[in-house]
């Protein structure tokens, strides 16, 4: 896959780090950025009280605006001084339908950066990293903090369990496993031909060579830890510098919730992870 648009989604609160580190990566992989500031307005005030707060309300949206306006022009300034193709963008929305309006912007990259700064805003990054994973169908990049996103690893981790989200997911990595070393990696696999086959991690295997691509199949046992230790330390055994896995979720009524070894990953990864959906 080919990477010629990069959307990076950030907040009005954070520093410089993930827009300079965002145009990094376009600078070498020769990509245009999209670069996305959100600011998550409030509900507006209802019930007997409304009348009393409104003006309070009133104000500090204006507030909110001039601050993302203030950190858009910022974001404008930083990067026309990288070289790189780029636009800035801003989103003022409420809360209940920020995943949708982020993942429409999302729509229209061909992979969504979601650097550490956003931990500065859990609920910003939340609902970027639901709108960009489950409401535009393409890759998402999560750099987790002193993590370097890149679209040109050396060594990468393909979490796989035979499922259609790591299908797609390594169906997107194709190209960047071309030129990397690749392990294809099962944490308490269980051999079934309704499931991982009578060889887990034999299929995906054939299907990663025909493409060219030598494998690595590491099918390791937990021994009662979380997945997500055992992927994190397999990480730092191969010296990895990007994990590929699929993100997982169930719905209940309009809230998104993350499956729990997407959910741990999400929080505990100590190198880069493209996930799709």
């Amino acid at each position: 896959m080919s990477y010629k648009t990069v959307l990076s989604v950030t907040g009005i609160h954070q520093s410089d780090d993930d827009l300079r580190a965002a145009a990094e990566l376009c600078a070498s992989a020769g990509a245009h950025l999209s670069a996305l500031v959100v600011a998550l307005s409030a509900s507006p005030p209802i019930g007997e009280y409304a009348a009393a707060v409104s003006v309070d309300w009133l104000d500090e949206r204006s507030r909110e605006i001039a601050k993302l306006d203030e950190r858009a022009e910022d974001a404008k300034a930083l990067l026309a001084q990288t070289g790189i193709s780029f636009d800035v963008d801003t989103i003022y929305t409420e809360i209940a339908w920020s995943d949708e309006e982020i993942g429409e912007r999302a729509s229209y990259a061909d992979i969504s950066l979601l650097g550490p700064g956003l931990k500065l805003d859990p609920e910003l990054r939340v609902r970027a990293i639901d709108g960009c994973l489950f409401k535009s169908a393409r890759p998402v990049l999560i750099v987790p903090k002193r993590g370097k996103p890149t679209l040109s690893p050396r060594t990468i981790i393909l979490a796989w369990d035979s499922r259609l989200e790591a299908a797609r997911a390594a169906r997107e990595a194709i190209d960047m496993m071309k030129n990397a070393e690749v392990h294809v990696t099962l944490v308490d696999p269980r051999a079934s031909s309704a499931r991982n086959g009578e060889e887990p991690g034999a299929d995906i295997a054939a299907y990663l060579a025909r493409h060219g691509i030598e494998v690595t199949v590491d099918r390791l046992a937990s021994g009662g830890r979380p997945v997500d230790d055992v992927l994190n330390q397999h990480a730092l055994d191969v010296s990895a510098d990007l994990m590929v896995m699929g993100g997982y979720s169930h719905s209940r009524l309009r809230e998104r919730i993350f499956g729990g070894v997407t959910r741990a990953m999400l929080e505990s990864a100590n190198i880069p992870v493209l996930m799709i959906h």
